[in-house]
């Protein structure tokens, strides 16, 4: 087995049980698995591959629970650049049913690879569209070729215009075809066992692109497998008046009744939901990925994060597509979380800001164990003995952080998010010394831009 130590890391941020932070700090792994964590003469001093981190803080690698990756190709698009959710989704459906399967790939490989520079090490992504010969698996292999962890999350739309819903008919697939694929798919490439780099997720898309059977097959298809689910949920108030209108139900009801709730089951967004229902996604163990950023692009809304966290409903960060992001930085989003929480502390809310407030770390917390919890991951979000040696560092000395030496963690939070230096998964550098090291970035950025030119033209 091939072993690795870190050591000398000035701050090892462990987010364990106790939330240790380690000055001196090391990490001891064999074969991708963490073994000892500690101060840096507690630990072995021979392994197969050494790296001093002294400068570094160290942190457990960021999970990214909601994305959308082909829309890397769709960034800044004139006419998606000041509307709301659904005209929004409007002007880019046209677009989106140009992709081809290379198209895939690459906006995959260059996701990911901004995710990776940002600290990500685990991510969900969901595709609900498949033109042109598009598969999922076109997604699964450039994730391999990047070295980070993937939740591939089988998206679907099945009911179009014609149908009543939102989508362009030409975007739209029969139930049929999706759920025989949805079954390949899992029978191809999930791996339930820890420290799995491949785990499927079904996920249509949203209630306002689905029908009622195509939700309740999906959850008997997934829970036959034992596997996740996913889907956005009540991320605009259109949502629930479109849910209102069709069903004469809100969002959390209308899935309720298909059996959209539990442990197994995330959504994305969850933005408009009132108290009752908070109450019953704390209940039912639902969980939420929370994605500020976009929220915050379309004019979505806040979510309630606050008042989930105080409810005990495990949630996560997620970047979200990057046309509602146009983004994929995961430590800009950890920023993100905090300060829209403030906000909506102290503005929409009436509760006592200095006593509700989501501190720096809380912040980290919901993309690291948060994040685990919403992807049903024990393997992963924190750095102690038995799991995954999945960790990111950044070196103190920079611009950024110049000044911050009062609480140098906090300023990852607070300061302007950064690149990082090193992400390791599974004890493999994917990115060192501030470079990715398994892909040729600037080749990938001149296709991914001859791919995005050939979309709008």
């Amino acid at each position: 087995m091939s072993s690795l130590l870190l050591r000398h890391i000035d701050i090892l941020v462990t987010m364990d049980v106790n939330r240790r932070e380690i000055s001196d700090g090391a990490i001891y792994a064999k074969n991708g698995w963490i073994e000892k964590v500690g101060k840096t003469n507690e630990l072995p001093s021979e392994a197969d591959s050494i790296i001093d981190l002294s400068g570094h803080i160290v942190l457990p690698g960021l999970i990214n629970t909601h994305h959308h990756l082909y829309q890397t190709l769709t960034r800044a698009v004139p006419e998606a650049q000041n509307a709301d959710l659904f005209k929004w989704l409007i002007a880019l459906y046209p677009l989106w049913a140009r992709l081809t399967p290379s198209d895939l790939s690459l906006s995959t490989q260059l996701g990911l690879a901004e995710l990776a520079l940002s600290g990500c090490t685990t991510t969900l992504d969901h595709p609900y569209i498949f033109p042109n010969g598009c598969r999922l698996d076109d997604e699964i292999e450039a994730a391999r070729i990047v070295g980070i962890r993937f939740h591939a999350a089988r998206g679907s739309m099945s009911m179009g215009e014609s149908q009543g819903g939102l989508p362009i008919d030409q975007l739209v697939e029969t139930e049929a075809h999706i759920l025989k694929d949805s079954q390949r798919l899992i029978e191809a490439y999930h791996d339930s066992s820890p420290g799995a780099m491949i785990r499927i997720v079904l996920a249509p898309c949203a209630p306002t692109s689905v029908s009622s059977d195509l939700l309740r097959e999906t959850a008997k298809l997934g829970r036959s497998y034992n596997v996740f689910l996913h889907t956005h949920l009540a991320e605009t108030v259109g949502e629930q008046e479109f849910c209102l209108e069709l069903y004469k139900k809100r969002l959390l009801d209308y899935l309720e009744e298909l059996e959209w709730v539990g442990r197994d089951v995330s959504y994305a967004h969850a933005v408009h939901m009132n108290t009752k229902e908070i109450e019953r996604l704390s209940k039912t163990g639902t969980t939420v990925a929370h994605c500020p950023t976009s929220n915050m692009r379309l004019g979505s809304g806040i979510a309630p994060i606050i008042e989930y966290l105080e409810k005990g409903i495990p949630v996560g960060l997620g970047v979200d597509g990057s046309a509602s992001n146009d983004s994929s930085h995961m430590l800009s989003e950890v920023r993100q979380a905090m300060l829209l929480a403030r906000l909506n502390t102290a503005i929409i809310t009436d509760k006592n800001f200095s006593q509700n407030l989501l501190t720096p770390r809380q912040a980290i917390e919901l993309a690291t164990i948060g994040g685990a919890k919403v992807l049903g991951r024990e393997d992963i979000g924190s750095l102690e003995p038995g799991k995954c040696a999945d960790c990111i560092a950044i070196h103190k000395k920079r611009i950024e952080y110049s000044g911050a030496l009062h609480d140098f963690v906090a300023a990852i939070v607070l300061c302007t998010p950064v690149m990082v230096d090193y992400n390791f998964v599974h004890g493999s550098a994917i990115v060192k010394e501030g470079q990715l090291t398994t892909l040729d970035l600037g080749k990938l950025i001149d296709a991914h831009n001859r791919a995005a030119f050939r979309l709008r033209n």
